[in-house]
């Protein structure tokens, strides 16, 4: 594929991401940024529930992410059939469904995580002799926790995340998905750990400024991060006049965007969200989770960089790449029945383009 060849790049993901105000701008960045010419390619609800992989539309990129509901099993199976370049492994998207899979890359690739133990509780209270239970500490297989400690679901799509505290303030927190401006609550009677489900426990890390660290990295060279009030604090979020979360922009240090770099290329996942904690005391920093395909919210600067690098690195991945397609270079071949929306964009068309076609629905 020479240089004057359209790159036709996949945009499949559930329609709300596709038509987030983010999405749209990154894309119209990546197609007005100069660096090569994209035919975008949208996968449809439609094709991605009802029609076979073999009569999905063909694409030279694809820029594919999970979110709930989304079909990742028929993704993955269209990907290894047409062998696309993925943005985003789909394989390793798989592993991000899973803390405990997540902490063990992190862990190999010499990440620092919170101190932790994964527990599986198989049959209720009557689990495993291995795992006890005491007022002011668990142990499981000879490593002790002491509250307060953290416990979140095996399984990442399950939120509801518990601190335990011990006396004199004893309980609960449990967090939870922003509902209107609260994102957690105490629950004094709450005492005892869950016993049905398999759960990570982890040290509690008291975080500077009472705040996380929202990372977004764009390949291994480029991190943006902000700060937000932590729900452990109190629970009420706190929201600007126009009703977001507020948020404040934070400069990395060294070390951190080096471990920005590790994640992205650990995982496979060019475009990557993850939390991350600095210890109240200043000494250390912790990464205690990985979200895989995310983007900020409100940040202009971000999508412009966002899309050129995008745009940068979809181009040069292409280059050299055996078109899929079975007409000549530059011309997107479509099978007969796929349900797909193509926005045909030459290096330096306008972002309307994309916003208009973005704003139709799938």
């Amino acid at each position: 594929m020479n240089s004057g060849c359209v790159v036709r790049v996949g945009v499949c993901a559930m329609p709300k991401k596709v038509h987030s105000e983010p999405m749209r701008k990154i894309l119209g960045e990546l197609v007005s940024s100069g660096v090569g010419s994209f035919c975008l390619v949208f996968f449809e609800s439609r094709t991605l529930f009802e029609q076979p992989v073999q009569e999905w539309p063909l694409c030279d990129a694809l820029i594919a992410f999970y979110s709930e509901g989304f079909p990742l099993e028929r993704v993955v199976a269209y990907a290894e059939l047409r062998r696309p370049y993925c943005l985003n492994s789909l394989r390793e998207q798989q592993t991000l469904l899973d803390r405990a899979k997540v902490y063990q890359v992190l862990v190999r690739h010499q990440v620092p995580v919170p101190r932790h133990v994964v527990v599986r509780h198989q049959d209720g209270w009557a689990c495993d002799s291995r795992f006890l239970e005491h007022d002011d500490y668990i142990e499981w297989d000879g490593v002790r926790l002491y509250k307060p400690f953290v416990e979140k679901p095996v399984d990442a799509e399950d939120h509801r995340v518990c601190i335990y505290y011990a006396k004199p303030l004893y309980g609960c927190r449990r967090l939870f998905r922003k509902t209107a401006s609260l994102s957690s609550v105490f629950d004094p009677e709450c005492r005892r750990v869950r016993r049905c489900g398999s759960f990570i426990y982890e040290e509690f890390i008291p975080s500077e400024h009472q705040s996380d660290i929202k990372v977004y990295a764009v390949g291994p060279e480029y991190a943006y991060a902000e700060r937000r009030k932590s729900p452990v604090v109190d629970g009420i979020v706190e929201r600007n006049t126009v009703g977001k979360e507020v948020r404040f922009p934070v400069e990395l240090t060294a070390a951190e965007r080096r471990v920005a770099a590790t994640i992205t290329t650990a995982f496979g996942q060019f475009v990557c969200g993850f939390d991350l904690i600095r210890h109240a005391d200043g000494s250390s920093f912790y990464v205690n989770d990985v979200n895989g395909f995310s983007f900020v919210k409100g940040s202009e600067a971000y999508y412009r960089s966002c899309g050129r690098i995008l745009a940068d690195h979809l181009a040069r991945e292409c280059l050299g790449r055996s078109r899929l397609g079975d007409g000549p270079p530059g011309v997107l071949t479509r099978p007969t029945g796929a349900w797909v929306s193509v926005v045909p964009v030459v290096s330096r068309g306008s972002r309307s383009q994309v916003n208009s076609h973005l704003r139709m629905r799938f």
